[in-house]
């Protein structure tokens, strides 16, 4: 993996990475995690793989829909700024790239977009509409960055299927890119693959 000069210093969130890095190890990253509040050269989306066709329609009752809710997110996903996991006691972030927003509305659109393209579904997106619906998806995105022992982009999703009649289903989607240097030309792109793979495999799961 290749890394440019190191031009910032890494910004590090409370109670992590203290003692964390070997100097050589913290030269080889600078390069590409940042610590400052530059401005970023790209901003990241998640943009749907497969989408509903123009035209395509469900009618139904709200109560007979499916409401994808936002899911919740580990403390690390609340901001817009792109995790880097050094170990499993040692968070970064990624140089020049932020999230246009908060990655779980982000991920709660790519859900809604993907079930509803499969045409199975009555998906409600609005709020209101929402509370209706005696099916509700909801969950913890838990990991949505790059993850530097083995340079993966890795998205993680414990999905929650409240069904009508009262029952839930729990189950752990995850999906991983790896290969990758740290840089944000590269990990932007594998994230949204990864996360179109799990909205993909959550749609097969919702049927």
């Amino acid at each position: 993996m290749r890394y440019g000069p190191v031009a910032r210093r890494l910004q590090r969130p409370r109670k992590v990475l203290a003692g964390a890095l070997s100097a050589g190890f913290a030269l080889a990253l600078t390069g590409c995690i940042s610590f400052g509040p530059d401005a970023p050269d790209r901003l990241y989306t998640l943009t749907p793989s497969s989408v509903a066709p123009a035209g395509s329609a469900s009618t139904g009752e709200a109560s007979a829909g499916l409401a994808v809710l936002e899911p919740t997110a580990a403390q690390r996903l609340t901001v817009t700024r792109v995790p880097v996991m050094i170990d499993d006691a040692s968070l970064a972030y990624l140089a020049d790239a932020l999230w246009v927003e908060r990655p779980a509305r982000l991920f709660q659109r790519l859900l809604a977009e993907t079930i509803r393209a499969r045409g199975n579904r009555l998906v409600l997106s609005d709020d209101d509409l929402q509370y209706a619906a005696e099916t509700k998806l909801s969950g913890q995105l838990v990991e949505m960055g790059y993850h530097v022992p083995t340079q993966s982009a890795v998205v993680r999703y414990d999905a929650v299927l409240q069904l009508p009649d009262g029952n839930v289903l729990t189950r752990r989607f995850e999906s991983t890119v790896p290969g990758l240097a740290a840089e944000a030309s590269v990990v932007g792109p594998a994230l949204n693959q990864a996360a179109n793979q799990v909205a993909a495999d959550v749609a097969e799961w919702i049927g």
